[in-house]
């Protein structure tokens, strides 16, 4: 089918008229504050959550115990040239690939490149993207300026065999035409949800010639993730779960909206046995924050980008800018968590980790 569906920051850019620089996910480095490589935590089976957790108060961060991308073991073999289908603006269209040595991989999230890297190939990256900041990136060039605004000059310079994107960074016609320039473009057909994570190291697998790989990567991501919501089920109160709500901000951009479904914020509150009370109220992709959509929702938590958080003065500057909010369960308790920009809805690799990370925030911080 021809790629229809968009990162969620990526409908939200554009919806809002927002330039790209101003929906930057991270910093042009790795933040080393988004982990935390201390002493290894306990698995999550092994938490005592309060008996109600809505007796939880204050703000949280969600902390990744490892900032490395989770690899596949094994060696894997590689046969090029292959054919792959590129879902371009006019539809899908077969191209062959027939060199996949030096690779820019370039979405919204960082999730094709973290892909790349689960499949033990970091080491073909030539240039990043802002949101590509798994450790072993820091050294790679940037190919997007101003945020997700892509530099064909800085990707041409690169000489790059393969360019693999979704589109979601752009402008796209100018990703469009490196082809001009004899490099291979191949745009994937990317879902923000946990199905897409597999479909994502299908893709990416088949494209770079190791589809057997991809496939087993595929496999071991679903079964990691599966995993991940199973132990979350225990924690999580199942006869009156949390109402939660995403929240994107940009505070110097003014920009305040709720997240809802085929978002991917959605399926990381279903994960986390909440009830996504913005879905619930028939939001769908991203609309913009109303006090009666806020209070209407109700949320027992919001969850927020830690950037975006940070860009209207943390939470007494969120509440200050957003009264409705001081009037939900939430904003009563001050109940927000909060997640590195470029992790929290970057679909790929780190998914259970990141699942991991948000179910100790909500649940158990004080663990």
């Amino acid at each position: 089918m021809p790629h229809t569906r968009r990162t969620a920051l990526a409908g939200a850019c554009l919806a809002f008229g927002v330039v790209l620089s101003g929906c930057t996910a991270t910093g042009p480095a790795p933040d080393p504050t988004a982990t935390r490589t201390s002493a290894p935590l306990a698995p999550l089976s092994t938490l005592t959550p309060p008996a109600d957790a809505r007796s939880i108060t204050g703000p949280s961060t969600a902390f990744l115990a490892d900032a490395a991308i989770p690899r596949l073991e094994g060696d894997w073999p590689q046969r090029l040239p292959v054919r792959a289908i590129s879902h371009d603006l006019g539809g899908e269209h077969e191209i062959e690939i027939t060199a996949a040595e030096r690779i820019v991989a370039m979405d919204l999230s960082g999730s094709i490149a973290a892909t790349l890297a689960g499949l033990g190939l970091e080491d073909r990256l030539v240039g990043r993207d802002v949101s590509t900041t798994f450790a072993g990136t820091e050294d790679l060039p940037l190919v997007t300026v101003g945020g997700h605004t892509v530099s064909s000059e800085a990707i041409i310079a690169l000489r790059p065999d393969l360019v693999i994107t979704d589109g979601s960074i752009g402008p796209r016609d100018v990703v469009e035409q490196l082809r001009d320039a004899g490099i291979t473009v191949l745009f994937v057909d990317v879902d923000p949800s946990f199905d897409g994570v597999a479909a994502l190291a299908r893709q990416v697998g088949a494209a770079v010639g190791m589809p057997e790989a991809g496939e087993a990567l595929a496999e071991q991501l679903t079964a990691s993730i599966d995993a991940k919501i199973a132990e979350i089920a225990r924690l999580a109160p199942s006869a009156d779960p949390l109402r939660m709500v995403f929240l994107y901000l940009r505070g110097s951009a003014g920009v305040y909206y709720l997240f809802g479904d085929d978002t991917g914020a959605d399926a990381l509150i279903e994960a986390l046995g909440g009830i996504d009370a913005a879905a619930e109220a028939g939001i769908v992709g991203n609309r913009p924050v109303t006090d009666e959509a806020l209070i209407g929702a109700a949320p027992d938590l919001v969850l927020v980008m830690t950037s975006g958080l940070e860009s209207v003065g943390g939470v007494d500057g969120l509440l200050e800018t957003q009264p409705a909010i001081a009037l939900t369960p939430a904003g009563e308790r001050r109940r927000f968590v909060d997640m590195d920009d470029g992790v929290v809805l970057g679909f790929g690799p780190r998914t259970p980790d990141v699942l991991d990370a948000l179910a100790r925030a909500v649940y158990a911080p004080e663990a």
